[in-house]
């Protein structure tokens, strides 16, 4: 919506009762996504007055907070419908916070509040977890509120792979990693027993129409890119795009490519209307755990990519809420803490200490190189070189005709 709404506390009391509820998160997930029941739910997130204030409420809480998120990215436990990691947050802060998951891309979740954010109001979210690609251009135009680290200590845990990864936001001023992401390719094992390791898999005749891409422009043709032999951190330009896009062009049209999705491809996979994909790898995780050991993720040979996601405060956060919102992101960058999510959604943790600290937490995920990646896994993970502003337009609208968005 393009104007704010009338201060309403019942807004975010609304937010407070259904997330109380704790619906299971992929019947909201797909409600969400399809336009079903919890359609209104996003709709009241996503167009409400954002300060539920941090003075001492009636029910004794310290204030209440709104957390946007994408799916399947928080400790989750299926039996008692709860974030464990995150009620135990509420319970020793006494902050209430309505976690939300409605970040399917970042495309489709920055048209939400962009209007709200070019006027400085606030967007429905005191923090969000963008990509870091988003999170530079919000640099570049000021909408997101310089990040007081004094008042997060434990931040200096970041991993120093980290620090300047984004280098819209050097030295992580006004983002804190909350996952480092990792795209490569997934397949359905029964049905395709020999992997999918290269761009010419993807192709193979036996899965026309079985084939996924991410709507995540610098994942996919990240992944296309490096088959092509390009390195998508170094210099490249023009040429080197448009074959990218030309690979993906033919795949669509002629139905080898059926599936562009954001965070819902995953529901074509379940379905198995996707056998093989551009993927992330957290998510495969959690769908293997979920629904049986059913797919495979690798990083291909040629290449796959790393980015972030990660916290930042919308300058529409009111001024009593940030101090609350500093001490979620100082809470979650615990080295414990990190490690518990960690074990859930296998992305790989910014946390200095969290392998240690997963020792205790779960043994057997100490090695696991998709949280923690080892030199081998890392030489062959690269970051989409930062795009100039022109680029990014040029690049993107160019991407978004071949998928006919």
């Amino acid at each position: 919506m393009a104007s704010r709404m009338p201060e309403d506390p019942m807004v975010r009391r609304l937010i407070a009762l259904m997330n109380k509820a704790r619906m299971d998160r992929r019947t909201l997930l797909r409600g969400a996504l399809m336009g079903g029941a919890s359609a209104g739910a996003l709709a009241l997130s996503s167009c409400s007055s954002g300060g539920g204030g941090s003075v001492e409420q009636g029910d004794g809480s310290a204030g209440s907070i709104v957390w946007g998120n994408w799916t399947y990215y928080l400790d989750f436990d299926e039996e008692t419908q709860t974030w464990p990691s995150l009620d135990a947050f509420m319970a020793e802060t006494n902050i209430d916070v309505q976690y939300i998951e409605d970040i399917d891309d970042n495309n489709t979740f920055y048209g939400k509040i962009k209007d709200q954010l070019a006027l400085d109001q606030d967007t429905g979210y005191d923090v969000i977890c963008p990509s870091d690609w988003l999170i530079g251009r919000l640099v570049q135009d000021g909408q997101i509120q310089k990040l007081d680290r004094a008042d997060m200590p434990n931040t200096d845990r970041l991993i120093p792979s980290m620090v300047d990864a984004n280098t819209a936001d050097p030295g992580r001023q006004y983002s804190m990693p909350w996952q480092g992401v990792m795209a490569g390719m997934v397949w359905n094992k029964e049905a395709v027993p020999n992997g999918i390791r290269s761009l010419d898999d993807l192709m193979h005749p036996d899965l026309k129409g079985k084939v996924g891409v991410l709507s995540e422009m610098r994942d996919t043709m990240g992944v296309i890119m490096q088959g092509q032999g390009v390195d998508i951190a170094g210099d490249w330009g023009d040429a080197e795009f448009d074959a990218a896009l030309a690979w993906l062009d033919d795949g669509l049209k002629s139905g080898q490519i059926a599936q562009v999705k954001g965070n819902s491809y995953t529901q074509d996979l379940e379905k198995d209307d996707t056998l093989a994909a551009i993927a992330w790898s957290g998510d495969i995780a959690i769908l293997n755990s979920e629904s049986g050991d059913r797919w495979s993720f690798e990083i291909p040979e040629a290449g796959g990519t790393l980015a972030a996601d990660a916290f930042v405060i919308p300058n529409g956060t009111s001024e009593d809420n940030v101090p609350l919102v500093n001490q979620l992101i100082d809470y979650y960058y615990e080295p414990e803490v990190a490690a518990q999510v960690a074990d859930y959604v296998w992305f790989i943790t910014p946390v200095d200490g969290a392998q240690e600290a997963m020792e205790q937490v779960n043994p057997d995920q100490v090695d696991n190189p998709f949280i923690f990646p080892d030199d081998e896994m890392q030489s062959r993970l690269h970051g989409f070189r930062t795009l100039s502003p022109q680029e990014d337009k040029k690049y993107s609208a160019a991407f978004s005709k071949i998928l006919g968005m």
